[in-house]
């Protein structure tokens, strides 16, 4: 949702309109989860599976979003690997939450395995999710110590699913948004797929909706005192004669990237990245960005700092 406070300026980079105005992000947990297999497409196929409803935590139990693949000589175990990133509002629910997507999208997925992706992580900000499942193995499961790690050996009828005891958080920046507008839908989409690659490229962030693109950015609160979060009805075209607009005439249709990060450099460099993409195709009229006057989250990302 835009500042409500005094209308902000408007920016160019090159013939596309920037708005003034400021992404606004906040603390959260974060996990990266290595997952491998014997081929990359099943490595990617559980890292899909893991990642499946968890686009908000507004209403899911973790955001998560496959990161990058990771080759086989990057590896824990030599194989081919996917790497995601996974974030929750604590601890305990991050833990809660990838003990039962690991044991129910990982360990059923054919030749997979599950490691650790962040390390030298103090021993009361790791979370236990090979410790959590083991059980799984119905006292068949075996314990492998390597050096300070330790991981469970789980038979399973292709042969063992291997997951490493400990994972390690750090807190990391959820809620980095860009707005992207174009003369037409199909404009708007081409331009925000473009800001979506130029994003993963990018190391230590996660586009965590649906292809990382957000249809229908939301605004907080309701007429409908359930809900927490509704539809965004000044960026919303059909309501363009309804609403106080924040729609340029000519812009027909407007996509969001929503991404989180391991820290507020990663998050930054990404949206800059996305920016400058989505501002060099054609037919795009807005780039603008959701925030809240400064009252959600501590993290502010100006897009004039990233032109």
């Amino acid at each position: 949702m835009a500042d409500p406070s005094p209308t902000p300026q408007t920016l160019k980079l090159g013939r596309v309109a920037v708005v003034d105005t400021f992404a606004e992000a906040f603390p959260i947990k974060a996990a990266r989860l290595i997952i491998t297999a014997d081929s990359q497409q099943w490595a990617d196929t559980a890292a899909t599976v893991l990642c499946g409803n968890a686009t908000s935590v507004i209403a899911c139990d973790i955001e998560a979003a496959i990161e990058r693949k990771i080759p086989a000589n990057e590896t824990p175990d030599g194989r081919p690997g996917t790497a995601v990133l996974a974030f929750a509002f604590t601890v305990d629910g991050l833990a809660k939450a990838l003990q039962n997507r690991v044991g129910q999208c990982v360990l059923t997925c054919p030749t997979t395995a599950c490691y650790n992706g962040l390390f030298d992580c103090p021993k009361e900000k790791q979370i236990r999710i090979g410790g959590g499942i083991r059980y799984f193995g119905d006292g068949f499961q075996r314990s492998k110590k390597l050096g300070d790690r330790r991981y469970w050996r789980i038979p399973v009828m292709d042969g063992e699913f291997t997951c490493e005891d400990y994972f390690g958080t750090v807190t990391g920046v959820a809620g980095g948004n860009l707005l992207i507008g174009g003369t037409s839908g199909t404009a708007a989409l081409r331009a925000t797929e473009a800001a979506v690659a130029a994003m993963r490229s990018c190391r230590d962030v996660a586009l965590p909706f649906p292809g990382g693109i957000v249809r229908s950015g939301s605004k907080v609160g309701s007429k409908y005192p359930k809900l927490k979060a509704s539809t965004n009805d000044a960026y919303c075209p059909t309501l363009r004669g309804d609403v106080a607009t924040e729609l340029p005439k000519d812009c027909r249709a407007v996509y969001e990237i929503v991404l989180d990060g391991l820290s507020f450099d990663a998050v930054q460099q990404a949206m800059r990245a996305g920016l400058h993409a989505a501002a060099a195709q054609p037919n795009v009229v807005m780039i603008t960005a959701g925030n809240y006057g400064g009252r959600l989250g501590k993290h502010h990302f100006h897009l004039r700092d990233l032109l």
